[in-house]
């Protein structure tokens, strides 16, 4: 989920970024009308992210090459899969290059690591969402990969939601006035959390009304219990300290959702190459 024109305005800054004043290289090593091929191919397993903006960047550098995409955001390839082609002026293929490849393995890198902690609870009731520990500038882009990994999205930005946590409940005096004092203004059909390290907490979030309840680093036996006191009140988050050897176990305490930046802040970009 990403709008064009946005990434449209990225883009540009992400070229001047990497060009400066020119491709002094390509400049001086490549006829100014010589024409290539090249394609782009994965080198490793990997789920497919950001095929579409690769494009869009070398498009935009020079919209004359012609650029022909041969997977989709949300396939998964085995190495040696040929993802993109492009033919044409070859100083502005070599030129646009990193910036491409960069977005590309990034989003790919996201996308695969969301993919094996969705695997690891498929079954259960939970499902698998992000957090905003994202990169700066790039959060539309690394939450879109979430999903194309098969995860969900929690809230895009401060303004999506209303998350109540540990000072701002400290600062209201209690989860219960704190819930008051935001359901006075709270835009409707907005949803409200609540952060959660005893159950005492959870009971009152439950008991406030409240359309989400996040456990944050409980052991695996307290999120049981919190389940059951709740029975079916709240939708229930487990967050903090989640990995991918411990996920399914916390996935079958009955949650709905489980919440980790491993998938965006721990990721590791996908090995792709550009090949004649």
């Amino acid at each position: 989920m990403y709008d064009r024109f946005q990434i449209s305005r990225l883009i540009d800054l992400w070229l001047a970024e990497d060009i400066g004043y020119c491709d002094l290289t390509a400049q001086l090593m490549l006829e100014a009308q010589a024409e290539a091929t090249f394609h782009m191919n994965a080198r490793e397993p990997m789920v497919i992210a950001g095929i579409e903006i690769a494009s869009m960047i070398i498009e935009r550098y020079d919209p004359r090459l012609e650029v022909r995409t041969l997977v989709a955001d949300g396939d998964r390839v085995e190495p040696g899969a040929r993802l993109l082609t492009v033919h044409g002026n070859a100083r502005s293929i070599v030129t646009t290059e990193r910036t491409a490849l960069n977005i590309l393995q990034r989003m790919c890198g996201i996308a695969t690591t969301t993919a094996r902690f969705a695997d690891e609870i498929r079954g259960t009731r939970a499902r698998l969402i992000d957090t905003r520990k994202t990169t700066p500038g790039l959060r539309m882009l690394e939450k879109h990969a979430v999903t194309c990994g098969g995860g969900l999205n929690h809230r895009l930005g401060l303004d999506n939601g209303v998350m109540l946590k540990d000072n701002h409940i400290a600062i209201a005096g209690s989860i219960a006035r704190a819930v008051e004092r935001v359901r006075r203004q709270l835009p409707t059909l907005t949803c409200i959390e609540v952060e959660c390290d005893r159950l005492e907490q959870v009971v009152e979030a439950a008991e406030a009304g409240v359309e989400v309840i996040m456990l944050d680093n409980m052991p695996i036996p307290t999120m049981k219990e919190a389940v059951a006191l709740v029975a079916g009140r709240a939708k229930i988050e487990a967050s903090g300290g989640i990995r991918l050897d411990t996920i399914r176990a916390i996935a079958e305490t009955g949650v709905d959702y489980v919440s980790t930046s491993k998938i965006t802040q721990g990721a590791l970009p996908v090995d792709i190459g550009l090949d004649e």
